[in-house]
């Protein structure tokens, strides 16, 4: 029961799965699309929240957000299961797989074998496509990865029901309708649009551009609040949220101003152009900030203190604030 699917390696789960699917199904869209149409690109610091005790930073919509705006924006159908009982969850991956329809996963990256150790972490949304069986092997095509890969079903079964933040709850989709002709360039304004709204526009200081400002502000106190090695600590989660989960911090700028360069082309609107180059600037400043943060963390920083990395992370809100005004108040027209 093998799926002729074709795998192709991604920048980010979510998205590289929306692509994947959605090309099986005869609908040539990029990754970048993906992300702009689903308005996958956010900012969040959330203090008051923790996990593994260390405080929440966001760089992204929440887990499933992007795939189902762009089925919403684009008029695509899909399926969607929760489950309670694995062996109920598990029928029901090997009855799609059965039907031809290679599936959609919610999984745990620590219980996913085929991952080297050290990329294996409690992280409850990631993302990958099941596009097979043989005995009791599944067929991955997971979008990190350059090639695809098996999974035994015992294994597949802890990975679809980790517990924790989020739990996995054997979530599984699947696309039932794809449209012969995606009306993108509406699809694309409404992304743009909604993305430039939530960077720009939401006026409590822990979510959109205001959070980096907020975070810059409380980072430049870490130290004095919580201990030098705390303080390390504290950082080096920034900027692992940053890099490694979910890959939204300069990964998704740069997949924005991919984006963008698209969005230029089906709308005809050269300005956009320009747009994907600024962000595409603001993408660089982030993965400075997380180098600079990692030299800090490792001690190979005499150069670097919190009241610097402070000053980037608020130069960095100051020009993401301008970027997303600019681009909310654009004349875009389908």
């Amino acid at each position: 029961m093998i799926i002729p699917f074709e795998h192709s390696q991604s920048a980010h789960c979510e998205t590289g799965v929306l692509s994947n699917l959605l090309r099986f199904h005869g609908a040539d869209v990029s990754e970048p699309l993906g992300l702009g149409v689903g308005a996958g690109l956010f900012y969040s610091h959330m203090p008051f929240i923790k996990v593994n005790d260390l405080p929440i930073t966001t760089y992204r919509t929440m887990p499933g957000f992007i795939f189902k705006k762009f089925c919403r924006r684009t008029g695509i159908k899909v399926k969607r299961f929760k489950f309670k009982d694995p062996e109920k969850a598990m029928l029901a991956l090997d009855e799609a797989l059965e039907q031809g329809l290679p599936v959609g996963l919610l999984t745990s990256v620590f219980y996913l074998p085929y991952l080297p150790r050290a990329f294996r972490f409690h992280f409850n949304a990631h993302n990958i496509v099941a596009y097979g069986k043989e005995g009791d092997e599944y067929l991955i095509s997971d979008p990190i990865l350059e090639e695809p890969v098996r999974i035994d079903r015992k294994m597949l079964i802890r990975a679809r029901f980790a517990k924790g933040m989020p739990n996995t709850n054997g979530q599984m989709y699947y696309p039932t309708h794809v449209p012969d002709d995606l009306n993108l360039n509406k699809a694309i304004i409404s992304g743009i649009k909604a993305t430039a709204r939530d960077m720009s526009t939401i006026p409590i200081s822990f979510f959109g551009g205001k959070a980096i400002g907020y975070l810059a502000s409380r980072l430049k106190n870490y130290e004095k609040k919580y201990g030098e090695e705390n303080a390390k600590m504290y950082l080096g989660n920034i900027v692992r949220m940053q890099e490694e989960i979910g890959t939204g911090g300069a990964g998704f700028r740069f997949m924005f101003g991919a984006f963008l360069q698209e969005a230029a082309v089906h709308l005809g609107n050269p300005a956009l152009q320009q747009k994907s180059l600024e962000i595409t600037k603001i993408g660089d400043l982030w993965r400075s900030f997380a180098y600079d943060c990692g030299r800090m963390c490792k001690g190979r920083a005499p150069d670097m203190n919190f009241d610097l990395l402070s000053e980037q992370l608020k130069v960095i809100g100051e020009q993401e604030l301008r970027f997303f005004s600019s681009l909310r108040k654009m004349d875009l027209k389908a």
